[in-house]
C-alpha cells in the first residue's frame, strides 16, 4: 500500500460518520405519511402509460379476450402461448417445452402476475423456476393479468409482500424493455418485450 493510499484511507476513518438508529417504519406518525391514491388502479394505469405500457381495467376472461382481439401486436402475432386457463387462443404449447431456448420465437405470451404497484407501474411476477420463466424476456409481447384487487399503493406495501422463504425466481416488470444507452437513442425492446400489456381482472380466475 503506497503512502498516499494510507494517508487517504487514515483521513476517511478519522472523519467517519457517526451510527445512527433507523427508523421505526411502523410508528404511526410515519405509516400515516406513506403514499396512498383515491384510485390505486387509475394511478397504476396512468404511470404503466407513462413507461409506454399500456393497463386495461376488465371485468372477467372474456373481456379479456375481447380486447385482446383488438390489439394489432396480438392480431399480427403466429406464435401465442397462454399460461392462463381460457385465456387467448395460443398456437404453442409450452407446457411440453423442457428447453427455455425453443420459446425465442414466441410472438405474444399471455402470463400471470401476482400483484401491481400504484407508484410506479411496476407488477410482480414469480415461476417457480423451469424454463416457462423465460417467456417474460423472450416473448416479442406480453400480456400479464392481474386480479384487479391487487394492487398495491407504494413499494413498501410491495416488499410487505414478499417472501424468500425458499429459492425461486421473481422480479418486478414495468413496461417495456428500453434502454438509452447507445447515443442516447432510446430504443423499445432491445433487452426483453416489445410491449407490455397489464389486463386488471376484477372477476377471479
Amino acid at each position: 500500500m503506497t503512502a498516499s493510499r494510507e494517508s487517504i484511507l487514515s483521513t476517511l476513518r478519522k472523519h467517519s460518520v457517526p451510527e445512527t438508529e433507523l427508523p421505526d417504519l411502523q410508528l404511526p406518525e410515519l405509516t400515516q405519511q406513506w403514499i396512498t391514491y383515491p384510485d390505486p388502479s387509475q394511478q397504476f394505469s396512468d404511470m404503466l402509460a407513462s413507461i409506454k405500457g399500456l393497463c386495461l381495467q376488465v371485468k372477467d376472461i372474456e373481456e379479456v379476450n375481447q380486447r385482446l382481439a383488438e390489439l394489432p401486436v396480438y392480431q399480427e402475432s403466429n406464435n401465442i402461448c397462454s399460461l392462463i386457463p381460457d385465456c387467448g387462443q395460443p398456437t404453442v404449447n409450452v407446457n411440453q417445452i423442457t428447453d427455455p431456448h425453443d420459446l425465442e420465437n414466441i410472438d405474444f405470451a399471455i402470463l400471470p402476475g401476482e400483484f401491481c404497484v400504484a407508484e410506479n407501474g411496476a407488477t410482480w411476477i414469480t415461476n417457480d423456476g423451469g424454463p416457462l420463466r423465460t417467456l417474460y424476456f423472450l416473448s416479442q409481447h406480453v400480456a400479464l393479468v392481474v386480479p384487479a384487487s391487487e394492487v398495491v399503493p407504494h413499494m413498501h406495501a410491495a416488499y410487505q409482500r414478499l417472501s424468500f422463504e425458499n429459492p425461486s425466481f421473481g422480479t418486478f416488470m414495468a413496461g417495456p424493455s428500453k434502454t438509452a444507452d447507445i447515443e442516447q437513442s432510446l430504443v423499445i425492446g432491445a433487452h426483453g418485450a416489445r410491449s407490455l400489456t397489464v389486463f386488471l381482472v376484477e372477476e377471479s380466475f
